[in-house]
């Protein structure tokens, strides 16, 4: 018989057992709130939990089932078709069971437009109870129609606080210890994810020679740390965002921190220098800077990583330290905007080109003097000033 994971062993059992989430299970929490009141209300939201991994969706999810004492079917849309869910909700009406099951569907962002679809009648209808489980922000990764019928209810990232109690509580089952520099290394090391925690200290378990596990036997379990972000969710669109705004506030080192997060997770370094570049043109005074930014772009598609890295760095520093100036990049915002609103004025004649006699007998071209100081700008802009010289905002 195969052994149970750590993690699964030590899964809670109950709202009191759980570590983390105070918002959602403590004393005022509405999960709490929510199991508390079916003694009065056979009423529960279908829900989604949107979450970072190993902060308890799986758990609260098998804790909701129990305590309403519902059937819980739990599936991954990785690899579940809409079709497994729906012969199961067939199978329960012909039963006609009481309380609709709950369907717990983790990745649910992973199902398509379609596929979610289908999940919107058995919703409405009550023939389920679901629970969705992702790591995405499900304002961009579940349809509209969905959302609207189900609670989305946010789960954090878990605390070293949280982590050391469920420490605590594994190290006490494994009849294990950790010296202090371990217990440090493995909180840090785990990114608040939970999961990661329990399967490291469990292979580091049985690579330790005495009953204290150390740090060492802490890096060989864990090989390397994970600093993994889905390229297209929204952990990657946020280290992005604070990336650019770091740059454009002049702060290199916290510049420097989140390129090194997205080398680190395997980012694509063209799409870094792509960022650069545009930078470089919205935010920069010196138009040496668009110069900088291209030759990063060209070193990182002609090296490659590991090496185009210290060229993402050098034009990060760069970029930071540069002075910074947004004029031409508003004063061009502004000039798009009313050729939006005013479409296609008319260009004075006095600038257009007389290419054919006719041309020029309509005075096109006529009284235009090289470097005179009359505005060029269609008649109904007359006056109009885009640019101002040293704009910041």
């Amino acid at each position: 018989m195969a052994s149970i994971p750590l993690p699964e062993l030590l899964r809670p059992k109950n709202i009191k057992e759980f570590v983390g989430q105070e918002k959602l299970t403590g004393r005022d929490g509405i999960i709490t709130k929510l199991l508390k009141n079916q003694e009065n209300n056979s009423y529960f939201p279908s829900l989604i939990f949107w979450g970072p991994p190993g902060v308890g969706k799986t758990t609260l999810a098998r804790i909701i089932a129990d305590t309403l004492k519902r059937e819980f079917y739990e599936f991954s849309a990785v690899n579940t078709k809409v079709k497994d869910i729906e012969g199961l909700i067939k199978d329960k009406k012909q039963l006609k069971l009481g309380a609709s099951p709950i369907i717990f569907l983790d990745e649910i962002h992973r199902f398509n437009k379609a596929q979610q679809d289908k999940l919107l009648p058995h919703v409405e209808h009550g023939d389920i109870l679901l629970i969705g489980a992702t790591t995405e922000n499900p304002s961009f990764e579940v349809i509209g129609p969905l959302l609207s019928r189900c609670r989305v209810l946010i789960l954090e990232q878990l605390s070293e606080k949280d982590l050391l109690k469920i420490l605590e509580k594994a190290l006490k089952h494994l009849k294990k210890k950790l010296n202090r520099k371990a217990e440090k290394f493995i909180l840090e090391a785990s990114n608040g994810d939970a999961r990661v925690m329990l399967n490291v200290l469990e292979i580091a378990t049985s690579l330790a020679q005495t009953p204290t596990i150390k740090v060492h036997d802490l890096e060989v379990a864990l090989q390397k740390r994970q600093y993994t972000f889905d390229k297209r969710g929204e952990d990657f669109y946020n280290v992005i965002s604070a990336f650019i705004k770091s740059m454009r506030a002049s702060d290199v080192d916290a510049a420097l921190y989140y390129l090194a997060r997205m080398v680190a997770a395997g980012q694509d370094p063209l799409y870094i220098a792509r960022r650069m570049v545009v930078f470089a043109s919205e935010d920069v005074a010196s138009p040496t800077a668009l110069v900088v930014a291209n030759a990063v772009f060209q070193a990182c598609q002609q090296i490659g990583y590991p090496e185009c890295q210290e060229n993402l760095a050098a034009g990060t520093v760069y970029l930071a330290l540069a002075k910074k100036d947004r004029s031409a990049y508003n004063a061009y915002m502004e000039a798009l905007s009313d050729v939006n609103k005013y479409g296609n004025l008319p260009v004075p004649l006095k600038i257009r080109n007389p290419v054919t006699k006719l041309m020029k007998s309509s005075g096109y071209g006529e009284g235009y003097e090289k470097y005179d100081k009359e505005s060029y700008l269609p008649e109904k802009l007359r006056g109009r000033k885009y640019y101002v010289n040293g704009r910041k905002t």
